[in-house]
């Protein structure tokens, strides 16, 4: 089973994502900031990592870079999801390293079909 790990601060939305995700057959980690969202990969090596931008403790585009400089978790995918949505957040994010940047509201259709779109482009199964 494809394992995702989700990155969100507020609540709502973390258990949103993740129920959209679970629902759609994935095995989904939830952590609440960019600093758990680095020990997480480290631990349980997922296969795709959702990211918000801003969060306590770390941003997103922090733990993205981190993430990305392990060779640990350097060829773990990651992707944005934020309400941020100006061209130069959308440009700092990929620059950081992430494969995508998806804009908040999203419909959870949309959301399982870009997540699945993405991990067949990186060759993952699911």
């Amino acid at each position: 089973m494809t394992k995702i790990l989700v990155a969100e601060d507020e609540r709502d939305i973390r258990e949103l994502i993740g129920f959209t995700l679970r629902f759609a057959g994935f095995d989904v980690v939830l952590t609440s900031n960019g600093l758990e969202a680095i020990e997480k990969t480290s631990q349980v090596q997922p296969d795709l990592v959702i990211l918000d931008v801003r969060m306590p403790k770390m941003t997103g585009y922090d733990a993205c870079r981190h993430l990305k400089e392990d060779p640990e978790t350097s060829k773990i995918p990651i992707v944005f999801l934020s309400a941020k949505g100006q061209e130069g957040e959308i440009e700092q994010g990929l620059d950081s390293g992430a494969l995508e940047y998806i804009v908040k509201p999203f419909a959870p259709d949309a959301l399982v079909a870009q997540v699945r779109e993405i991990l067949q482009r990186v060759g993952a199964s699911e």
